[in-house]
């Protein structure tokens, strides 16, 4: 199962990924930095004003209305956690996707070189259950996008 699901963006832990788990069924964390939102650090312009392309071009980010007060509040403890352990939020974000018990993907999004030693980061970083509850506390259930 390829599901869209990362910190910011967790609905899929309702019913699929309880499923997955008891069917046994592996599951591929389909953009675990939400669209490179928590791979950023400070204010991610979306839309007209955005740095990048893919900012000024996606309507996905837009339709997960990414930069909610929930959504900066995650981001902003995906910094905090990677000061913590001396890494890129990336680093944290990919960790935190790798940890679930239903995820089989350990290399996500690697489309340039240095997304590969992010990636290869990950894995070797085991999240404390201390920073886990922090980065996952802020969450709270969103409106499901992406099915109609």
């Amino acid at each position: 199962m390829q599901n869209f699901y990362n910190l910011v963006y967790r609905e899929e832990e309702r019913e699929m990924m309880k499923f997955c788990v008891d069917q046994g069924i592996a599951v591929i964390p389909w953009s675990p930095l939400a669209r490179g939102y928590l791979a950023r650090e400070g204010a991610v312009a979306l839309g007209e004003g955005a740095s990048t392309v893919r900012g000024r071009t996606d309507a996905y980010p837009r339709a997960l209305q990414l930069g909610s007060r929930q959504d900066e509040a995650i981001r902003r403890r995906v910094g905090e956690a990677a000061d913590k352990y001396g890494v890129k939020p990336v680093v944290i974000a990919l960790a935190w996707c790798c940890r679930s018990p239903t995820s089989r993907r350990r290399s996500s999004g690697v489309s340039k070189p240095h997304h590969l030693a992010d990636a290869v980061a990950a894995l070797a970083l085991k999240l404390d259950a201390r920073t886990v509850a922090r980065l996952e506390e802020p969450y709270h259930p969103k409106e499901v996008v992406g099915h109609s």
